[in-house]
């Protein structure tokens, strides 16, 4: 079982929150423990965000949590209409669900007071609450402060080469149809997870000017490179969809349409390694130049006899193809002009890191 940061991370927030709790002599440190465990998120900007939500949610639910015992009392469906108000006031403020936790064990950490004054109890379990939450920005602030990047290319690099792998594999006519359809929905379920985890890089801040320049180029780059595989993902789409349309075509367009598509592949996977300096490029414009020609061969070939091909669905495939390449040439311009202003070696040197050198 493998523990990542995050649980680590929740594991020091909470055994810091009872410490202090327990230094501040605070009865019930539980709560502060609770409140740490709410408080935990994935990025240090999230953390911060989460910080200003839950200390307003805690306010609003102590203020309601006060006023109802002061007002009404205790009673069990006093502390259950209490409950219900604080979160209709949460979701309209549009607070997170766990910020809205945090707000109702407030209210119910308050509500259930039994002999101590009443002012100086609420006070005291709104500290220990309060305590938890910073505990937690504050582990988030200082340990292990995530680093979302070398994780987004790897999965950017790994998705890419399954895909261009299926595409290979039914190019050869290798791959089962079947097994193909639930690996293309596995591979859109893994896009999602790949383009949120592009948000959570762009959520973490650049404290320098220099690094935010160069993290804006970054995201454009990281963006073009995810368009560009779900691109080949929406090529394989077709080329599953088309199966059996694919098999009747004239010899002459599958040759032209299986050569281009091995062009585009290997051109892909040059980029991935020409990003981390691991690829020699070849000159932009050599490179734009053949994937002019092949293009201009494939349409010629497609319209070659001066009529449409029977099945009017190859134009999704072949615009599909010609989209993927058009993704291709941009990604290649984005990634020389940032290689002219910018050498990303923190990267590089991680990247070699967790591959041990190899190529």
């Amino acid at each position: 079982m493998k523990l990542g940061a995050r649980i680590f991370k929740t594991g020091i927030a909470v055994a810091l929150a009872l410490f202090l709790a327990a230094l501040f002599h605070f009865p019930s440190p539980v709560f502060a423990g609770i409140s740490a465990v709410f408080a935990m998120q994935p990025t240090i900007y999230r953390s911060y965000l989460s910080l200003i939500e839950q200390v307003q949610a805690n306010v609003i639910g102590a203020l309601f949590a006060i006023t109802a015992v002061l007002i009404l009392g205790r009673d069990p469906l006093i502390v259950g209409l209490t409950l219900m108000i604080v979160i209709a006031l949460c979701l309209k403020m549009r607070l997170e669900s766990s910020t809205i936790s945090v707000a109702l064990v407030t209210v119910i950490a308050i509500m259930e007071y039994t002999e101590r004054q009443f002012i100086e109890f609420a006070a005291i379990r709104f500290l220990t609450i309060m305590l938890g939450i910073f505990a937690a920005f504050l582990v988030n602030l200082i340990f292990l402060p995530p680093k979302y990047e070398k994780k987004l290319y790897e999965k950017i690099s790994g998705e890419t080469e399954t895909i261009l792998k299926w595409i290979r594999l039914h190019k050869q006519q290798v791959a089962d149809h079947h097994h193909l359809k639930d690996e293309i929905e596995t591979l859109l379920d893994e896009m999602t997870k790949l383009k949120h985890l592009y948000f959570m890089y762009k959520e973490e801040r650049t404290y320098f000017r220099r690094q935010r320049f160069q993290k804006s180029r970054k995201l454009v780059l990281y963006r073009q490179m995810i368009a560009a595989a779900d691109r080949a993902l929406s090529v394989l789409k077709w080329l599953h969809r088309l199966e059996n349309e694919l098999g009747r075509l004239p010899a002459e367009l599958h040759q032209a349409i299986s050569l281009h598509l091995s062009h585009l592949l290997d051109y892909h996977e040059q980029l991935l390694l020409k990003f981390i300096h691991k690829a020699k490029p070849l000159p932009h414009n050599k490179r734009a130049e053949e994937i002019y020609r092949q293009r201009e061969r494939l349409a010629a070939t497609f319209y070659s006899e001066g009529q449409l091909p029977a099945e009017y669905r190859l134009f999704s495939l072949i615009g599909a193809i010609i989209d993927y390449g058009d993704r291709l040439e941009h990604l290649d311009k984005l990634i020389d002009s940032f290689h002219h202003y910018h050498y990303d070696e923190e990267l590089t040197k991680q990247l070699e890191k967790s591959t041990g050198g190899r190529s």
